[in-house]
């Protein structure tokens, strides 16, 4: 059964069944066996702050986010939804920190990373007053990539890979360190591609 699942699912993806997602461009200044070193332009989100667990936060503020991209807004349209959903630690809930996600006192920061084709100035205002729109500035972030589920156990293990490495090659960040998730949910565990950014310092 379980081979017949996986078997299910790439004949999904080599037929294109399993439809590609716009995502931020970036460029690749440095790739090591852990890591990549990435330059990311201003980063137009949308994002709500949930106070709550690390596996719990990322639903709670999916369903508002999503209810923000699927019209509940000020010119009531349905906005593309893109990847990676992001989730960091929230130090202060009241939104001074930048869908990415992060952990703190105050929970956890949650972000939907908006089609290109918007700006601040066009894009529809919100009118769920959980959710904020803003601009992420351009970005130097080291990078690690893994598969699986999205527990916080799974996500400490390779957090640790990636801090490690850097560690090791001098490199210093700075920050929350941010997951990045760019699969939905019914998306098989193996086939999943989640990411740990972390700002490096100047």
């Amino acid at each position: 059964m379980r081979t017949y699942i996986i078997c299910s699912v790439l004949m999904l993806i080599l037929t294109g069944g399993i439809m590609a997602t716009e995502e931020p461009k970036y460029t690749v200044e440095k790739k090591t066996n852990e890591y990549e070193i990435r330059q990311y332009p201003n980063i137009l989100v949308a994002e709500t702050a949930i106070d709550a667990g690390f596996e719990s936060a990322g639903n709670d503020a999916f369903r508002i986010l999503a209810d923000y991209i699927f019209g509940n807004n000020t010119v009531k349209k349905s906005i593309a939804m893109t990847a990676p959903v992001l989730q960091k630690e929230s130090k202060n809930i009241a939104m001074t920190a930048p869908v990415s996600m992060s952990k703190g006192a105050g929970g956890y920061i949650v972000q939907f990373t908006m089609p290109a084709e918007y700006t601040m100035q066009t894009i529809p205002a919100p009118n769920d007053a959980r959710v904020h729109l803003r601009m992420v500035p351009a970005r130097r972030v080291a990078v690690h990539r893994y598969s699986g589920d999205w527990s916080e156990k799974n996500y400490t293990n390779h957090l640790g890979i990636l801090t490690a490495a850097l560690a090791r090659d001098g490199m210093a960040s700075t920050g929350e360190p941010v997951l990045a998730r760019f699969d939905p949910p019914f998306m098989l565990w193996l086939f999943r591609r989640n990411e740990i950014w972390l700002d490096l310092a100047p």
